[in-house]
């Protein structure tokens, strides 16, 4: 018997030289295929090693994201130094994990927002305050300044993560923040039942004006103002596929987090929440839209205010909506509530004329006050009640023209599609978060929401993926 091997060579040492000969011509196809040579047929499959996953990264960055904005809440608004602190850590971490993916990728693609521009001019005009030491307090305008930057990070990331082809992701981030108003609105609504006089019942605030886990109503009342739209846009765009049980839940949500709302007995959330209601009509009524898809976002706001309403009547001790009809009276009760906001309005305006250019400094209103102070209080002001007004005495001239031009181009931004924004699920997640930020915009010239962490973070989160770019 003869065996194809060789002359003079054993059967084993041949079949060495085979195998590896194979070895050989095998790692070298190896090599052709990762160099892009070679295209002729292979015989043998040939399994590249794995490249580095980016899309975990992603993941991880933007679960991140949905964790600082979810929690920052339930951290009493992200006020005590621990908590905000902690948001400008995770932001940190979610911002480094998205450039390591977009590294590992091999090119760092980044979604390009006009409003980079204004936002990085006004951060830079802190930074010079603080650098050039042009403010009272350069301590405050250090924290100003990291919470500034924590707010850009967030506003950033949102681009990113949800902008252009990544916008399938709000439809799941819609359904998050249904279920989280739900269950924020009925923390509130048993909390404020039970007649409890601190927060999760160990936390003791001053004042007694806690709501939820919020340390001021008012505060609460602008974080579900902001995402009462948003959760609305969700269901009708989600109305006409899916079933009617799966429907109603979803309404009865929205209704729990409007009633804690209005329970909240905040009168700046009810003029944003009137106002955020005649955008959404006006936008409807002038959108390109079809019957059915303008009826779904009048039935599901339709359902969603009916039920609110009535369940704010059932469990409403009696102040709230006493409080809230007083607005009607705009000759006694609008004396009363704005005439301190007035005064304080009024003191920051001769404090900005002071300071007209570059203002007191970022930060710097709580300090600079006092001097300016017009009424005798026995309360420390730490806010002017009024954004616009206290971003102006903090940051002059310049800082107010910079806002002014960030704000147009947001609803620019914001509302460029509107006559057809309801082309696919995205569309109407992004024009529900455009109208929660409306909502906020008013709500600032009667309180200082946007000084709140957590209500900035979400802020900042929904302005981005309002002026994202779409698919």
């Amino acid at each position: 018997m003869q065996f194809p091997f060789a002359p003079n060579a054993t059967p084993n040492e041949t079949g060495k030289d085979n195998e590896r000969n194979l070895r050989q011509e095998n790692d070298l196809r190896r090599a052709q295929v990762l160099s892009g040579a070679g295209s002729g047929p292979r015989p043998f499959p040939v399994i590249p090693s794995p490249a580095p996953s980016t899309s975990g990264l992603w993941q991880i960055s933007r679960l991140l994201l949905f964790v600082a904005l979810f929690g920052a809440p339930l951290a009493f608004g992200a006020v005590v130094p621990w908590a905000w602190m902690s948001l400008g850590v995770v932001a940190s971490l979610a911002l480094f994990l998205w450039g390591v993916g977009s590294i590992l990728q091999g090119e760092l693609k980044v979604i390009w927002s006009p409003l980079y521009i204004p936002l990085a001019i006004f951060f830079l005009l802190g930074v010079a305050q603080y650098a050039a030491r042009m403010t009272l307090d350069t301590s405050e305008t250090r924290q100003a300044l990291v919470l500034l930057i924590t707010d850009l990070v967030f506003f950033f990331l949102a681009v990113q993560h949800f902008g252009g082809g990544r916008s399938n992701i709000l439809l799941p981030f819609g359904l998050v923040v249904l279920v989280f108003i739900g269950g924020l609105g009925l923390f509130a609504i048993l909390q404020s039942a039970s007649g409890a006089q601190k927060i999760y019942g160990i936390v003791d605030t001053p004042g007694g004006v806690l709501f939820g886990p919020y340390v001021d109503r008012d505060h609460f009342a602008g974080l579900m103002e902001m995402l009462l739209p948003v959760a609305v846009f969700y269901i009708a765009g989600r109305h006409g596929r899916l079933t009617l049980e799966a429907s109603m839940w979803r309404v009865c949500v929205v209704a729990v987090g409007l009633a804690s709302l209005l329970l909240a007995g905040s009168r700046g959330g009810l003029l944003a929440l009137a106002v955020e209601i005649a955008i959404a009509s006006l936008v409807l009524r002038r959108a390109a839209a079809r019957i059915g898809q303008r009826r779904r976002l009048a039935t599901a706001a339709a359902l969603a205010s009916v039920a609110g309403v009535m369940l704010f009547a059932y469990v409403d001790p009696g102040w709230a909506a006493k409080k809230l009809g007083s607005v009607a009276y705009v000759d006694r009760t609008w004396t009363d509530w704005s005439g301190v906001r007035k005064r304080m309005a009024s003191d920051a305006l001769h404090m900005w004329r002071d300071h007209l250019l570059l203002g007191v400094g970022l930060g710097d209103f709580e300090t600079a006050y006092p001097q300016y102070q017009s009424y005798p209080s026995d309360t420390w002001v730490d806010h002017a009640h009024n954004d616009y007004v206290e971003a102006g005495a903090e940051t002059g001239l310049v800082g107010a023209v910079t806002i002014l031009a960030a704000i147009t181009l947001f609803l620019g931004l914001a509302f460029r599609d509107w006559r057809n924004p309801f082309r696919s699920h995205a569309g109407w997640i992004r024009l529900g978060a455009a109208i929660g930020c409306c909502g906020m915009l008013v709500h600032s010239l009667g309180d200082f929401n946007l000084h709140i962490p957590a209500n900035a973070a979400w802020f900042a989160v929904l302005a981005g993926i309002a002026a994202g770019k779409s698919d």
